[in-house]
């Protein structure tokens, strides 16, 4: 196949895409970027997920919406997405949520008899969705992380109160397996709040705690790299940035970030990455410790990353415009990031607002000058204004429900 060269806009194909999403998530930001990113440029875009429903369902830019329903099998799934594959005509794949990246991996050769999607080394996506896979790949590979230990059980929680100061966090090691109503991440400051949030989190019958030394630091501390890296591990496009606001506030996902180079960031990803051979779509979290001067990988997704809308190049490209450039064919042409370009998550920024000015973390000048520089919205957008406009509802309606049920 002839190599294409020039600005995305005018290199890309229109290969369709199918994304896929096996976790619910009414409120899923990240699919509607997937959809307005490549549904722009006139590419087919199809969401396969839980929901029969959600507000990104309402943009102009997705093609169809299916469902797998909750009560699927694997082998159902899979039978329904190799049909959908058949139906589109060999799509580019793109796992949205975890459990789709971890399914995915776990039949890479069925699905890539009907998708074009980048081939990981067997079991690396499922190590890198561990939380103790990650680290342990992190110890193997000399990249800072902070020191965690792994409870078998609440006396050893116990202990571990006993012979550490505070704070510390506690996350899942498998977000799948873990009870849906437990937090992701708990940052504890005492051993009451340490046996509380372990018990939250706790999953019968098997081990799903992680127990993390606490790294200091406002979310500008929190560093992000968004990459695309090539069959050859070679990353394509590398972007980096860091959170200005996040939910949860403190622990969670990015609601206001902002576009800045860092070069220890992007050299250590890279590093690593090429490492350990991996492929495709990269979204990884670190947080830098002033008490050593290191940057400590928190968390990766091996996936595309609900925040990847953050990071476009001064030519239009992003990770999955990259990717898609290069699955089909075409070259993928260097890009300059905007120094200080922000994106925002709407609804999710200000209640995390909120919360940081009760705390004394923000005063309202500092937030107002926060939105100088902000580009794009997750939700909002000009020539695609259905979704934000069936968010609110959909909003209040969630709420409601979550008042009713006493959260």
């Amino acid at each position: 196949m002839p190599r294409r060269a020039g600005a995305p806009s005018e290199a890309l194909d229109k290969t369709p895409v199918v994304i896929l999403g096996l976790s619910r998530g009414v409120f899923h930001h990240g699919v509607l970027g997937i959809a307005r990113s490549l549904g722009r440029l006139g590419i087919p875009v199809h969401r396969v997920g839980r929901e029969r429903w959600a507000p990104a369902a309402a943009s102009r830019y997705l093609r169809s919406w299916r469902v797998i329903p909750l009560t699927a099998s694997d082998d159902e799934a899979l039978e329904a997405l190799i049909s959908i594959g058949e139906e589109v005509r060999r799509p580019i794949l793109i796992a949205a949520d975890d459990a789709a990246c971890v399914f995915v991996e776990d039949h890479a050769d069925r699905l890539g008899a009907h998708f074009l999607l980048p081939r990981q080394p067997a079991g690396l996506v499922r190590t890198l969705s561990s939380k103790r896979g990650m680290y342990e790949l992190c110890q193997e590979h000399g990249i800072p992380t902070p020191p965690s230990v792994f409870p078998q059980s609440e006396s050893d929680v116990l202990e571990h109160a006993e012979r550490n100061s505070f704070p510390v966090v506690l996350k899942c090691i498998n977000a799948a397996d873990a009870p849906m109503s437990a937090p992701r991440v708990v940052i504890a400051q005492n051993g009451e709040e340490l046996i509380a949030g372990y018990r939250q989190m706790e999953t019968p019958g098997m081990s799903n705690v992680m127990l993390q030394d606490y790294v200091p630091g406002t979310p500008e501390t929190v560093w992000m790299f968004n990459g695309y890296f090539d069959e050859r591990s070679e990353c394509k496009v590398g972007f980096t940035g860091k959170k200005i606001r996040q939910s949860p506030p403190y622990t969670g996902a990015t609601t206001l970030g902002v576009c800045l180079p860092n070069q220890a960031v992007q050299e250590t990803t890279e590093r690593f990455m090429q490492s350990i051979g991996y492929r495709g779509i990269l979204d990884i979290g670190y947080r830098f410790d002033e008490r050593d001067g290191q940057y400590k990988l928190l968390d990766v997704n091996p996936r595309i990353g609900g925040t990847f809308r953050l990071f476009v190049g001064d030519n239009g490209l992003d990770v999955l415009r990259a990717m898609h450039l290069d699955l089909t064919g075409g070259d993928v042409p260097p890009t300059t990031l905007p120094d200080g370009r922000r994106w925002i998550v709407e609804p999710l920024d200000v209640t995390s607002s909120i919360v940081y000015r009760r705390r004394g973390d923000i005063r309202l000048g500092t937030w107002l000058r926060s939105f100088r520089g902000v580009r794009e919205g997750a939700w909002f957008a000009l020539d695609d204004p259905l979704p934000f406009i069936a968010l609110w509802p959909s909003l209040a309606v969630d709420r409601a429900l979550s008042l009713i049920r006493g959260g």
